[in-house]
């Protein structure tokens, strides 16, 4: 509230001077603010003068043509004005903005973004005609480039022999994962039942194929103890048990997902007698 008070009586003298002054005092600021630009336009009328004179002697003395001599000099003068009244160049705010951002600006986006627009128009007149039949997800061919051969061979064991068993091992006995800490994620015999070649590249597979949406990493573990009792004697297992000292499994699964499944029935032969055929048939073509 002091500081309030304080401010209004600073302010006081001024405003008791400029009601005394009335439109004397605003005819004098009119009268500065007039003259601040004429002298800045008396400026730039010389300076611009004295250039345009020396452009024009220079073209003169080299016979430049009068065409591309009034062309140079209009720019000459505008780019002057510009820079003397501090007006920016749009073009040059572009260029900028194109420099720091790396985008294009809007207008010469037009052209990508219609393409956009006409292809998503296409694929709603698609959705709505009862005649269009799609026989794969456009997807799939893009999905089957991204996929190593040991991929297609993990895709084809879960096609084919359904969801696989996979273990975290935690830190304690306590069956609290709050009170233990995670010494590894996802062991399994994924890899081997598939007869995967590089073993140690499967978890980088694994996390590929969950990438592109193949499969998932369930919490829910299968309804049969026997395949864990099986994967918990595994070397991979009982090495990583023993360095950690107390500790325990926790098991999960790894299955395809619907989208998974519907890739893998469309895309692979899951059949021996298939996949020989296909073999066989590449083989005969390559001769």
């Amino acid at each position: 509230m002091e500081e309030e008070r304080q401010e209004e009586r600073d302010q006081a003298p001024r405003r008791r001077r400029r009601d005394r002054l009335g439109p004397v005092g605003s005819t004098v600021g009119l009268a500065r603010i007039g003259a601040a630009a004429w002298w800045r336009t008396t400026i730039w009328t010389g300076a611009a003068s004295v250039r345009v004179g020396t452009k024009v002697v220079d073209a003169a003395s080299s016979g430049t043509p009068p065409v591309e001599l009034f062309r140079s000099t209009r720019d000459d003068v505008t780019d002057y004005a510009r820079k003397v009244l501090g007006i920016v160049d749009p073009e040059e705010l572009k260029r900028a903005a194109t420099e720091v951002t790396g985008r294009k600006p809007p207008a010469e986006q037009n052209g990508v973004a219609l393409s956009l627009r006409e292809r998503g128009a296409e694929l709603l007149r698609n959705s709505a005609d009862v005649n269009f039949q799609e026989d794969a997800h456009p997807a799939y061919a893009r999905i089957l480039e991204d996929l190593a051969p040991d991929e297609g061979r993990i895709l084809r064991l879960l096609a084919n022999e359904g969801p696989q068993a996979s273990v975290d091992i935690r830190t304690g006995w306590i069956p609290v994962n709050s009170t233990s800490e995670l010494v590894a994620s996802g062991l399994s015999m994924i890899g081997a039942e598939a007869g995967c070649r590089h073993l140690d590249d499967v978890p980088a597979y694994l996390n590929n194929l969950f990438r592109l949406g193949l499969i998932w990493f369930s919490r829910e573990p299968l309804s049969d103890p026997l395949r864990y009792q099986v994967l918990e004697s595994q070397p991979m297992v009982t090495e990583v048990m023993s360095d950690a000292g107390r500790s325990r499994t926790v098991r999960r699964s790894v299955e395809l997902t619907p989208f998974g499944k519907d890739f893998c029935q469309l895309c692979l032969p899951l059949e021996t007698a298939e996949f020989e055929a296909l073999a066989s048939k590449a083989d005969a073509q390559g001769e």
